[in-house]
């Protein structure tokens, strides 16, 4: 008899995911919310149409984990990385101060014409990164060992 995965059956392993279509940007959003970045970890590279971020996720997927062990939260270093960018701007984001640390809320997807659209990176303080594509191909991926969340506490909200 086979049993289907469970949410929790992945709270230990790193996250390698990819977004194609709104559901899957949909479980990206939700992974990466809470997410905090310097300003200086933010790249484009024109040439190669990628635009990344390496972020400090809260790891969503292990919190009730957490709490059962009696340890405290974790985060991981993952990599947020857009193909086929076409452009890039933001708004409500001071780029010359490179000490800021930003925070992600949710990432959208607006849809254009013929595949094309943009990523919408909403940020906590009422900013946004947009990134115009060709096509939606975003990437999650861990790339660092989960850490014990400097806080020590799960992030809420209003």
């Amino acid at each position: 008899m086979t049993e289907d995965a469970k949410f929790e059956d992945g709270g230990e392993t790193p996250l390698n995911l990819q977004a194609v279509d709104g559901e899957d940007l949909q479980v990206i959003s939700t992974l990466v919310q809470d997410a905090v970045f310097p300003i200086t970890e933010m790249n484009w590279d024109r040439k190669q149409r990628r635009f990344a971020l390496l972020i400090n996720r809260f790891r969503w997927e292990d919190a009730a984990a957490a709490i059962q062990r009696k340890r405290g939260y974790e985060r991981v270093q993952a990599i947020l990385m857009a193909q086929d960018v076409l452009k890039v701007a933001s708004q409500g984001v001071d780029r010359n101060n490179k000490d800021i640390i930003l925070s992600v809320l949710s990432v959208d997807f607006e849809a254009g014409e013929d595949g094309t659209g943009r990523i919408v990176l909403n940020l906590a303080g009422d900013g946004a990164i947009a990134v115009d594509v060709e096509t939606l191909d975003l990437t999650l991926k861990d790339v660092t060992r989960p850490y014990i969340a400097p806080s020590r506490s799960k992030p809420a909200h209003d």
